[in-house]
């Protein structure tokens, strides 16, 4: 004579976190891998200089010159040919006519001059030139 069997379940009092830490762990390693990744800008040594800095972020089209003389519209790379017609489809995108142009202190004179040059001739009266603040002269006056 078979005893039928009765199975009894009782609530679990302890939890058991083990998957929860596993997810956590996994997630923590993909943001820490894509976190540089997802860094905009392109890296430039900007030329130091005592003036004052901007109070507010004014908005404009960046123009960037990097290290190795490659130009750039608003971080997407463009050719000195097509530099214009870059400008024009972000002046138009973001309806305004004043830019900046950044250029990494190691850059020829003669690169950043034909840039303005170019925008110069296309009608653009208001380029801007972003500098980084002086900080170590600051620094040294103040110890003093």
């Amino acid at each position: 004579m078979r005893r039928p069997r009765h199975r009894t379940y009782r609530a679990m009092a302890d939890i058991n976190i083990t998957n929860l830490v596993d997810v956590v762990l996994v997630l923590l390693i993909i943001f820490m891998i894509s976190a540089p990744l997802l860094q905009s800008g392109i890296e430039v040594d900007l030329p130091r200089t005592k003036a004052a800095a901007m109070e507010e972020e004014a908005e404009g089209i960046v123009i960037t010159i990097d290290k190795k003389g490659g130009i750039y519209v608003n971080d997407v790379w463009a050719r000195l040919d097509n530099l214009e017609s870059a400008v024009k489809g972000e002046m138009v995108a973001k309806n305004t006519s004043s830019v900046y142009l950044r250029g990494d202190s190691t850059v020829a004179y003669g690169t950043a001059i034909g840039v303005i040059g170019r925008l110069k001739a296309m009608g653009v009266e208001s380029i801007g030139l972003v500098t980084g603040h002086d900080e170590e002269k600051n620094s040294k006056k103040s110890r003093r």
